[in-house]
């Protein structure tokens, strides 16, 4: 289980995170959707502590975190809760001077302390997870922005994680690149992946998550399984969203 309770974030004395609280269970894919601004892609980055919370609990697993104003976790505490967690960013952050295979090893190397031809081996069969086994040489600047986000995920994935995040994952390709994250992402929703992505792009939400959480100015308006987010929703403020969808 993960759990956001009651999270607050502040920026210059602008409180983007008003007590905020998400829950989502293990096997399930859940969306954060609203527009800009509307704090989705912190209250992700709050679960693997890339933004500390300024008050709240964080529950990821067996680990617990409560937050306070001008209390930092200790460095051992933050490390429980990003070993349990994989990370997707919008732009890829690929090692530019490493190889696909070496982009995936990388975390079973300097993490896991795995030896080489082990880390060599998983490497290679999520890369085939994902598509792009024939990729395995190439550089970063020599794949499409779909084919980078697919390794993006492969390394993600590398260590194991509870949950895999996703941030913005098919913001910055065009629909076609896109389509090809959506079908990792949904393979790995039917394999039973916890996920947590925010994401502006509805249909990704639609297709892949089963349940879905609509923020808007930093507050959590309606929250719930995607076909009820999508078709009927309660809130006239997610229902005039979600509307995008068709047009």
């Amino acid at each position: 289980m993960i759990a956001l309770e009651n999270i607050r974030k502040t920026f210059a004395g602008h409180e983007v995170l008003h007590s905020v609280s998400v829950q989502i269970a293990p096997q399930q894919v859940t969306a954060l959707i609203g527009p800009s601004g509307s704090g989705k892609s912190t209250l992700l980055r709050c679960v693997n502590l890339l933004e500390v919370p300024d008050a709240g609990r964080l529950t990821l697993g067996a680990h617990s975190i409560d937050f306070a104003p001008g209390r930092r976790p200790g460095h051992e505490a933050v490390q429980r809760i990003r070993l349990q967690t994989g990370m997707v960013f919008q732009n890829f952050q690929l090692f530019a001077h490493q190889s696909a295979l070496q982009n995936v090893m990388e975390g079973l190397i300097t993490v896991k302390r795995w030896e080489p031809e082990r880390a060599r081996a998983r490497a290679l069969a999520l890369l085939d997870k994902v598509g792009l086994k024939d990729k395995a040489d190439a550089w970063p600047a020599n794949l499409s922005g779909g084919q980078q986000q697919r390794v993006a995920i492969a390394r993600a994935l590398a260590l194991e994680p509870a949950v895999l995040l996703c941030d913005e994952p098919t913001s910055a390709l065009d629909p076609g690149l896109a389509a090809e994250v959506v079908a990792v992402l949904g393979d790995l929703a039917r394999e039973g992946m916890t996920m947590l992505m925010a994401t502006h792009d509805l249909r990704l939400a639609a297709q892949v998550a089963s349940h879905t959480v609509f923020l808007q100015d930093g507050a959590v308006v309606e929250a719930g399984p995607s076909e009820v987010i999508f078709g009927a929703a309660q809130d006239a403020r997610t229902r005039a969203f979600v509307q995008t969808l068709s047009t």
